[in-house]
């Protein structure tokens, strides 16, 4: 017997990767239910070989429901998603509005799935942003084998992470360079085609940014409240796929060797790390992959104990959509199994 599903933001890129997910892991579902705006309903969506009409989120009855997952935007989020939990569904949220609410769970499957069992408090669980959800993947073998003092995070990420028009921006802005025609920011403070931006989210009153501040409380909600981390978010002109330079600070000594050798048996984790040319892993590479790669392992000689990295991820996948969905597998097998 199967649950019964909804996808709540099933037209944005995350909702549509959010249910070719659940199809390819073969995720039990009797029904799944794609929902958006109203003026998204009506129009289909892909599940597998079936074509799905998109319903009204705002007038749907979520009573019977089991899992919802979901991804409409934060202020969407907190309208719905509380109105869900009361009708008995668990949500699993991928925006940021609960991630830092002490009732609510904030989860990463191969980190801290024993969170998830905090979910009966507001019937919601919580999905990482996706630079960290890629960062503490990649951090947690390092942490157990050497525990993690500091931080400094650099991150690379791609204009996905800022939606579907995001992505139409930086395709236009491209073209019009191309064909000589005026480059018009729109999504972006400044032009994002053959630019980089250090500018993600809002500023705050001490300079960094709310995508920097996330990348920080939420790590230490997720691995260790004592780890100190300092992040500097930067978006790029690449589709897809995030990419983090990652410099590490820990207690104890750790060796190159140990640290390569921890995260290649970790799970969600490749290794890619050859001293050559191309021996690394680029965000065009992971596109469409589960795991978080990691490669270009090496000493900090300039400080003690301390190890720099380059990781990347899908931002889509396991930024986003997977990582809902393996919440998702977690919460059914060893919580509510039918």
């Amino acid at each position: 017997m199967g649950y019964k599903v909804a996808v709540i933001g099933a037209t944005g890129n995350v909702g549509r990767e959010m249910m070719e997910t659940l199809y390819e892991r073969d995720f039990p579902v009797d029904e799944v239910i794609p929902l958006a705006s109203e003026r998204s309903a009506g129009r289909e969506v892909s599940f597998g070989d079936k074509v799905l009409k998109v319903r009204d989120l705002a007038t749907f009855d979520f009573k019977g429901v089991d899992i919802a997952l979901s991804s409409p935007g934060a202020k969407v989020s907190a309208v719905h998603s509380p109105r869900a939990a009361a009708a008995g569904c668990v949500v699993i949220d991928n925006t940021s509005h609960f991630r830092m609410e002490p009732n609510v769970p904030l989860v990463v499957p191969e980190v801290n799935p024993e969170a998830i069992a905090g979910y009966t408090k507001s019937g919601i669980i919580a999905n990482p942003n996706c630079s960290t959800i890629q960062m503490v993947v990649a951090l947690k073998p390092l942490h157990r084998l050497a525990k993690i003092k500091r931080v400094v995070v650099s991150t690379y990420q791609s204009v996905s992470g800022a939606g579907k028009e995001a992505m139409d921006e930086l395709f236009n802005q491209t073209r019009a360079i191309y064909v000589n025609d005026p480059v018009r920011p729109e999504r972006f403070t400044k032009q994002i085609a053959f630019n980089c931006i250090p500018h993600i989210d809002v500023f705050m009153d001490d300079g960094s940014t709310k995508e920097e501040w996330k990348m920080a409380v939420e790590t230490r909600k997720i691995l260790d409240p004592d780890i100190a981390v300092h992040a500097t978010a930067v978006r790029v002109p690449v589709f897809i796929g995030h990419a983090e330079a990652i410099n590490i600070e820990f207690e104890n000594p750790i060796s190159e060797d140990d640290a390569r050798e921890a995260l290649r048996r970790a799970p969600g984790v490749s290794v890619v790390d050859h001293r050559a040319d191309g021996g690394y892993v680029t965000p065009q590479e992971c596109v469409g992959e589960d795991n978080v790669f990691v490669s270009r392992i090496r000493k900090d000689p300039t400080q003690p104990n301390t190890l720099s990295l380059w990781c990347v991820a899908d931002n889509l996948r396991k930024g986003a959509a997977l990582n809902t969905v393996q919440i998702a597998e977690v919460l059914a097998e060893k919580y509510l199994k039918k």
